[in-house]
């Protein structure tokens, strides 16, 4: 593939709800471009972007990949995204490093809630857009409906520039409304023909609010249109690249992947209308302050490493957007985050898992380079001389959790070389050892997503985990006060063992944890003993009285004992106050203490009372609402953590997907008296299982 200039580069992330058909429209893309000589299925797990074996298996696509076509003497870099929720990770990646979106819609669905999902994260980067309405040859397909609805969620802006010619069961072309032309497919070729009659006037009505569009993007346009004068075509067309480049228009062009019947003329739009990379990058200044730098060729070199993945033949390879300057392949670079120099070894331009070597890769251009030691996603590349940090990428905090171990103990370590790579791979997944329950916790954005990791557990290393329910690291507390002895005393032969304490034990504030009162008096025990007890009442507090919990928020005053001065020792003080303490915690009224969250759950309005209605089956408690303004609002709750589990699945059943929540740690609270029997009775019979 020949070298492009960067006003020859357009880069274009395609997005939209899973199984819209995005990963097909890319293969028709590719396809008519010329990359490949024949049209993948996903049915088939023939598709160029949907390479993997869980994509292929589970027919859904899960990596983000790279799709670059030639087209018209320009380069697009299309980059084909998820559609299902766990791996929403992957778009907000690829919408962080591109120019346009490609919005795919279904034309028989129109706007479902992953259309609405992705449109919202390009709205964050006020990116272009353009709609591709798809599957208009599909039975019960519906181009007006689909487009009233696209209209009614987005809002005027989004205009068609394209119009079907036919119906479902005889879909054979489109209407170019900016042109006034008809394109109709016909023995493997388009040929152009005149606008079918019953489309005319629907397509002089769309033209018209281009041209208004397009006039109010320059001053003396809309002066011109304001007087009648008509505007040349070549004006109209500037007008209109304007308008979409400021996001302020949203053309809607249809066809069919499948067919092939639009893909041209949606090739054509992209390379005319889609900006090229910019000259101006985001960065973060000393302060962390989001900023903007001059970017392009003359700049020093600087690029942004936006995906991690590992090749099974090349090992990690680290894919880059260049926002300034060049990188050469076998060079160096800069690690800007870390100050480390990495060795550049051969770049690469990724077509699915097809690798394409480049000598250089230039301002506004997407690459890859494998084997980089220091350099994770988010990272910045640059040139020595370079100062400036590009701005990294905000992904969500993984909410779904399991507990994970392996089938076999003897994998424990390659389970956790395992993870440690997903880690690397995966920003939206995060591992955790819980000291408490001595569980391994992952964390990810779904079931699903951590279903897949698994999965490539087995396959990559060879490991085979289960999934399991995680631990709630319950604690155990008391309520009351005891003053209690302990008395620990043996003769045996030789030498016996003689060690008494009498201690009051009382509750602390939550989050006080352990309090040791030293009151002793007059010697009743020796100094050199007194550290022994505390040791001894910190070792026996690692388990409880009621489920063997670890206990907490307790003070223990040593208030008297006695010593024999043959038969004392250090060990015969720790003894003595464990005995103390178990005698203690059975008499002060022990109770059960749970992890309480604050929780906040983002919904659009018309789903708040479902959630306000589903907070007390979780025994949890409002505490407020908050309207954000745009039809959403954020209820914040606390929820005990052992209600919580599942959630993500439960909320996104309750709100049709679209309901986001995340959840941090608050203080511990007693469990309620018939939950708390339920807890105990179970530990104790899983005790005395093991």
């Amino acid at each position: 593939m020949k070298n492009y200039s960067t006003e020859k580069l357009r880069n274009i992330s395609i997005i939209g709800h899973g199984g819209s058909g995005k990963t097909t429209l890319t293969e028709s893309m590719l396809f008519y471009s010329g990359a490949i000589q024949r049209i993948g299925r996903v049915e088939d797990g023939t598709t160029t972007t949907d390479y993997d074996a869980d994509e292929i298996k589970k027919q859904i696509t899960i990596n983000a990949a790279l799709a670059p076509v030639e087209w018209k003497d320009c380069r697009i870099n299309f980059i084909d995204t998820p559609g299902y929720f766990d791996f929403i990770g992957e778009v907000i990646s690829s919408l962080r490093v591109v120019e346009a979106a490609l919005v795919n819609m279904c034309a028989v669905s129109g706007v479902e809630v992953g259309t609405e999902k992705v449109w919202k994260m390009a709205n964050e980067y006020n990116l272009p857009r353009v709609i591709f309405m798809n599957k208009i040859d599909r039975e019960n397909a519906n181009f007006e409906k689909s487009l009233a609805e696209a209209q009614q969620h987005f809002g005027s802006y989004v205009i068609p520039l394209h119009l079907p010619i036919g119906s479902e069961d005889d879909f054979k072309g489109i209407v170019d409304i900016l042109q006034l032309k008809a394109f109709v497919y016909s023995g493997n070729k388009f040929e152009e023909a005149e606008v079918p009659e019953s489309l005319q006037a629907a397509a002089e009505q769309y033209r018209e609010q281009l041209i208004e569009i397009a006039a109010e993007t320059d001053d003396e346009l809309t002066l011109k249109y304001l007087e009648g004068e008509e505007l040349t075509a070549a004006e109209i067309q500037k007008g209109v690249q304007q308008a979409f480049a400021a996001a302020k228009l949203f053309p809607v062009l249809c066809g069919s992947a499948v067919k092939g019947i639009g893909i041209p003329q949606l090739l054509d739009f992209l390379v005319f209308a889609s900006p090229a990379p910019a000259d101006k990058a985001l960065a973060v200044d000393a302060e962390g302050k989001t900023i903007e730098i001059p970017a392009g060729q003359k700049e020093p070199f600087r690029a942004l490493v936006f995906k991690t993945m590992a090749d099974p033949f090349v090992g990690k390879v680290s894919f880059f957007r260049v926002y300034s300057g060049e990188l050469a392949s076998d060079t160096q670079a800069v690690n800007i985050n870390t100050g480390k120099t990495e060795r550049v070894g051969q770049l690469l331009l990724f077509r699915g898992k097809n690798q394409i070597p480049l000598t250089k890769a230039v301002s506004g251009d997407i690459a890859a380079v494998a084997k980089l030691q220091e350099t994770n996603t988010g990272d910045t590349l640059g040139a020595k001389e370079n100062q400036h940090q590009l701005k990294g990428i905000d992904f969500p905090v993984p909410m779904a959790s399991f507990a994970v171990e392996p089938k076999s103990k003897n994998d424990e370590e390659k389970v956790g070389a395992g993870l440690a790579r997903f880690l690397e791979e995966d920003p939206t997944f995060r591992v955790e050892r819980n000291a408490e329950t001595k569980q391994t916790l992952i964390y990810g954005m779904g079931d699903t997503h951590l279903e897949i990791i698994v999965s490539r557990l087995a396959k990559k290393f060879g490991v085979d985990v289960e999934l399991t329910k995680p631990k709630i690291p319950y604690k155990e507390t008391i309520k009351g006060t005891a003053e209690v002895e302990g008395k620990h005393k043996k003769q045996s032969g030789g030498r016996g063992q003689y060690g008494h304490v009498k201690i009051i034990f009382e509750p602390l504030p939550r989050g006080e944890h352990f309090e040791f009162v030293d009151k002793i008096f007059g010697g009743a025990v020796p100094r050199n003993y007194i550290p022994a007890v505390e040791k001894g009442l910190i070792e026996a507090m690692e388990q409880g009285v009621l489920a063997g919990f670890p206990t907490v928020d307790i003070r223990a005053t040593l208030v008297d004992g006695s010593y024999h001065s043959v038969d004392s020792s250090e060990m015969a003080f720790k003894i003595a106050a464990s005995l103390a303490y178990k005698k203690g915690m059975q008499e002060a009224n022990p109770i059960l203490l749970e992890p309480i969250y604050n929780v906040e759950v983002r919904v659009p309005e018309n789903f708040m009372g479902d959630i306000m209605g589903d907070m007390p089956s979780r025994r949890g408690r409002v505490a407020g609402m908050d309207p954000q303004g745009d039809g959403t609002q954020i209820i914040r709750a606390q929820v005990p953590l052992a209600e919580m589990y599942g959630y993500a699945v439960d909320l996104r059943s309750m709100t049709q997907g679209r309901g986001e929540y995340s959840m941090e740690f608050s203080h511990y609270e007693e469990v309620p008296a018939h939950i708390a029997e339920k807890i105990i009775a179970e530990q104790q019979k899983e005790d005395s299982a093991e």
